[in-house]
C-alpha cells in the first residue's frame, strides 16, 4: 500500500493589481484540495505590496504554510520583498518551464507570478507544475545549501 500523498499548505497574497488573479487561483487550487490561505488583498483599493509579500513570506519562515504564491502587476516587487526573508526562494516565473525549473535546481517555495504579464489559463498551468514538481537534489542541492549558508551568516536576527 502507497501512503497517501499529503499536499502543500499554501498561501496566497497580492495587492491589487493581483487581486483578480489570486481570486481566480484560490478558486482552482480549492477545487483540487490544496489547502490554500489567502492572505489578502481583496480589493482593487490600491494597496502596498509589501505588506503583503512580506506576511507570505513570514508564514514560510515560521512554518506555518510549505509554499507561497504571490502576485502583483509585474511580479517584480513581490519577488524583491519575498527574497528578503530568511529561508524563503521565491522565483518570479512567466513560463511553465520556469515553474518546473524554479523547483528542480533551486527548490523554490515561493512562485511570484506577474498579474500584467500572464494569462489566467497559463498561470493555473504555472502553479500546478510548481506544485507537482520535486526539488531534484543531486548537485542542485550544493547550491541551495550555500543560499542557506550565506542566510546562517548574514541574517540579522530581530531582537
Amino acid at each position: 500500500m502507497t501512503p497517501a500523498r499529503t499536499l502543500p499548505r499554501i498561501v496566497l497574497a497580492s495587492d491589487h493589481g493581483g487581486v483578480a488573479m489570486k481570486a481566480e487561483l484560490l478558486r482552482y487550487l480549492s477545487r483540487k484540495g490544496f489547502p490554500v490561505r489567502d492572505l489578502g488583498t481583496d480589493s482593487v483599493r490600491p494597496v502596498d505590496y509589501p505588506d503583503y509579500g512580506f506576511a507570505a513570506a513570514a508564514e514560510l519562515r515560521r512554518g506555518e504554510a510549505d509554499r507561497a504564491i504571490l502576485i502583483c502587476k509585474s511580479g517584480i516587487g513581490m519577488a524583491i520583498c519575498a527574497n528578503k526573508s530568511k529561508g524563503v526562494r521565491a522565483a518570479l516565473v512567466a513560463s511553465v518551464a520556469d515553474a518546473e525549473l524554479s523547483r528542480r535546481h533551486n527548490d523554490s517555495n515561493a512562485l511570484v507570478l506577474g498579474a500584467n504579464e500572464i494569462p489566467v489559463a497559463r498561470a493555473r498551468r504555472i502553479v500546478i507544475t510548481w506544485l507537482a514538481t520535486p526539488f531534484e537534489a543531486g548537485r542542485h542541492r550544493r547550491r541551495v545549501d550555500k543560499i542557506r549558508r550565506f542566510e546562517r551568516t548574514h541574517w540579522k536576527e530581530r531582537s
